[in-house]
């Protein structure tokens, strides 16, 4: 059965996380350097068989687009005319704050805590399980 990509898109690190066949559980995979995105999307998608693509959607306390919403777009934007597969948009408000509260809760420790690559790749589990969790709903 395919399964579902996240990303955790950020201008220097994107997180990326995915779910088991059945489509239940939402797991880190990898976070890569977003230079690098296109050419391990590429390989991903090459090698798994992905249904649908979720990207999560910062917006501010206000709920008004991020800062970094309009390279999100254009990132969504490549995605659709590379892949052409489904793309959806999560809230990804507090997905870092929420990461890092997770590691805590899991006795990590301070120093692993601190790893930026750890906390992209659980903000777009996060995100996924999210959207998992809306699916399910539906």
């Amino acid at each position: 059965m395919p399964r579902v990509l996240a990303i955790d898109y950020g201008k220097k690190r994107t997180g990326l996380a995915h779910t088991d066949s059945e489509k239940i559980i939402a797991s880190p995979l990898e976070t890569i350097l977003t230079k690098d995105i296109f050419s391990y999307l590429d390989n991903y998608l090459s090698n798994e068989d992905v249904e649908s693509i979720v990207i999560g959607n910062p917006r501010t306390l206000q709920d008004e687009p991020a800062k970094i919403s309009s390279l999100i777009n254009q990132f969504i934007k490549q995605i659709n005319k590379k892949f052409n597969l489904p793309v959806y948009l999560i809230d990804e408000r507090f997905t870092s704050k929420i990461a890092v509260r997770s590691m805590v809760d899991a006795n990590i420790k301070k120093n692993k805590r601190k790893d930026k690559s750890m906390i992209d790749k659980i903000s777009a589990t996060l995100i996924l399980q999210s959207f998992l969790n809306r699916e399910n709903t539906q």
